[in-house]
Order: C-alpha cells, then structure tokens, then sequence
C-alpha cells in the first residue's frame, strides 16, 4: 500500500541535505539528533522510523530501528536512544544492536543518511528486536503516511 499522505519530518540540528553535525556521529558523543514531526493523520495507532544509509559499501546500512512509538508524539530529544523515558520499542541495526548508531563511513565521499518516519494505522506492541526488514515487511499495507530528512556525512 502507497502511503495517501505525506508528514513532515525535521531535524532542528542540521537542515535537509546538509551535513549531520558531528556530535551526532561516530567521531563524536554517537547520539541521536532530535527530530521533530508533524501532520501525523488521524486513525494512526503507531508510528516507526528507520534511519538508514544507503551509499554503503556493503548496501544499504541500517542505523537505527524504532517503533510502537506512540501517533501523540511530536518528536524525539537529542540522544533519544538513551532516554529510559522513550516510549518505543527498539529494533535491530546493521552493528546487531538494539539503540542508535550514528554517521560512520569508511573516508573519502560523503554519505547520505535518511530519517524515514511512518504512520500506521498498527497497533502496538509490534515484537521487539525486528531487524529494519522485518519491520518493512510487518508495516507493509499498513503505512498511512511517511515522510523523509536526509543529512550527509563525511570522514
């Protein structure tokens, strides 16, 4: 199912298709930006957002996983990941972890990064630790709007 409308997702931290700034990366404190959202349609029951690099060399690199985040909120702070007060459920990355791994590519051209956020209209709790593709195949039909930011890094 094409998702029928589009929501906006922002970083306040680094503005569409610029560089993510380093505190944000490998080679800095490797946290979450924050992100801010808006235009969630009604009927929503959850939401999922995907961060994922796609000039990897190895294919697309998974960043972060998160889901059952409930349609209410608005956004995500600065270093979500770590929040003991996250209202989600963390799924799997490409490093095999359950949190958020930042900006990391081998030196030379710069990587392009992507915040991908989806309405659902799924209940949660979906199960916990699904990998980025086991969470795309389970929100597929499901999707009532999604929207993208993308950020870029270099080493």
């Amino acid at each position: 199912m094409t998702p029928s409308a589009s929501l906006t997702i922002f970083s306040p931290a680094f503005a569409q298709g610029q560089p993510i700034p380093q505190q944000y990366t490998c080679q800095g404190k490797d946290i979450s930006p924050p992100l801010t959202w808006s235009q969630i349609p009604d009927g929503s029951q959850s939401l999922a957002l995907i961060m994922d690099d796609p000039d990897a060399p190895v294919g697309t690199w998974v960043h972060w996983v998160l889901y059952n985040l409930p349609p209410t909120l608005n956004g995500l702070p600065e270093n979500a990941s770590a929040s003991t007060q996250l209202q989600g459920t963390h799924g799997i990355n490409s490093w095999k972890r359950n949190n958020y791994g930042g900006p990391c590519p081998p030196p030379g051209k710069p990587h392009r990064y992507f915040f991908k956020l989806y309405a659902l209209d799924l209940p949660p709790p979906l199960p916990a630790s699904l990998s980025a593709d086991q969470l795309s195949a389970k929100i597929q039909g499901h999707i009532l709007a999604s929207g993208e930011w993308m950020g870029t890094y270099k080493r």
